[in-house]
This record gives structure tokens, sequence and C-alpha cells, in this order.
């Protein structure tokens, strides 16, 4: 059983910033495409962004969702193995449980992400207050 760890949420005023981080002690995520998805209660859940492994042969590399371009930056550090989002200009419409998830080195991600992922993590919350 593989073991996702998010981390980084908070409460941030609109506008704001918020970074958050997928880990995992048991995989190397180097070798996975990862995505991040959010759900808001009494809502469906959303793919914001996807990331597949420099090892992938798909040709492609990062996906946002339209609500998130240009605000959330994704990201991977190989050696801290993890896997970054970073939110900017925050919106009252943001505030979710962030997860993030795994998906095969190929294809890797599709645009929006699938959710037949393999492996998902509990989770992280993000709330947008004043």
């Amino acid at each position: 059983q593989v073991h996702l760890v998010e981390s980084g949420g908070g409460l941030v005023q609109p506008g704001g910033s918020l970074r958050l981080s997928c880990t995992a002690s048991d995989l190397t995520l180097d070798y996975y495409a990862i995505a991040w998805f959010r759900q808001a209660p009494g809502k469906e859940r959303e793919g914001v962004s996807c990331i597949h492994s420099r090892f992938s042969t798909s040709g492609r590399s990062i996906t946002y969702a339209d609500f998130v371009k240009g605000r959330f930056t994704i990201s991977r550090d190989e050696y801290k193995n993890t896997v970054d989002l970073r939110m900017d200009s925050l919106k009252p419409e943001d505030p979710a449980l962030y997860y993030c998830a795994t998906y095969p080195l190929n294809p890797g991600c599709s645009n929006p992400p699938s959710y037949q992922y393999d492996f998902k993590g509990q989770g992280t919350q993000v709330t947008v207050s004043s």
C-alpha cells in the first residue's frame, strides 16, 4: 500500500498564497505522473493540475485546469521526492480539500486529469477567508 501525504494547507486571505506539497515514503514520485485534485463540500471533485514524469515518453509535460491557469504552479523536487502546488492569488472559490494522486509513467496525465488514478493521499485543507 502506497502512502501519499499532503501538507501545506491552511487559512489564507483572498489574494494570498499557499504552497502544498505531496510526498511518499514508499514511492519514488519521479517515476509517476502526479495530479492534484480538490473537492469542496457539496461539490464535485475537480482536477487542478498534473505533471508528467521526466521519464515519460508521452510528449506532454504539465496541465492546468482553466480555473487555476496563471495562478497555480505545479513542480517537482526529485531530491526531496515531492510534487508541489504553488497557489497564488487565492480566491474565495478555491477552498477545498486538496489531494494528490498517482498515475503510471505512460501515458501519464490526461487533461483534465482522470479519476482513474492508482493511489491518492488523504488531502490537506485549504481555506480562503478574510
